[in-house]
């Protein structure tokens, strides 16, 4: 299973936004900090916003943040709502497969993708976030990652 540039890429927005904290980043800056097109980061931040995970606050004092429901969303839910619940292999496309009415394949298929998905359903987005990936997401954003009692950490 492989998924999507857009679902690979709202879920490093929702990491991104998770190690925010006070800040509240822009799209653009959350697109350069990902390395990805602006309009890319617009219509995934536009997705995650209609999903209900992402607050966008527009004018000054504006910005993104990730919104309780997107902390505890569960990482197998937003894949599922992302990618969509189509097949693994297109049996019905334009030149439909000759062996679809008697297909052993395709059911296995749609197990194996449940699975993929339920490996992710136990994982959070505030998981994802966990050490090591955290400190590396605030050092990617800009920020020095913090050490004991928000001190920067290091020498």
């Amino acid at each position: 299973m492989r998924l999507t540039r857009f679902t690979d890429l709202a879920l490093r927005v929702l990491m991104r936004l998770a190690v925010a904290e006070a800040e509240l980043p822009t799209t653009r800056e959350v697109a350069a900090a990902m390395e990805v097109p602006y309009t890319h980061a617009a219509k995934v931040v536009a997705r995650l916003q209609h999903l209900g995970l992402v607050e966008a606050r527009r004018g000054r004092g504006g910005g993104l943040r990730l919104t309780a429901a997107g902390r505890a969303a569960p990482v197998g839910g937003i894949v599922r709502e992302l990618e969509g619940a189509g097949d693994v292999v297109e049996c019905e496309g334009a030149t439909p497969c000759p062996l679809r009415g008697a297909c052993v394949l395709r059911g296995a298929l749609r197990r194996a993708q449940e699975a993929f998905f339920a490996a992710l359903d136990p994982l959070t987005v505030d998981d994802l976030v966990a050490a090591p990936t955290g400190p590396l997401l605030l050092g990617i954003s800009g920020r020095p990652p913090s050490g004991p009692a928000g001190r920067p950490a290091g020498p």
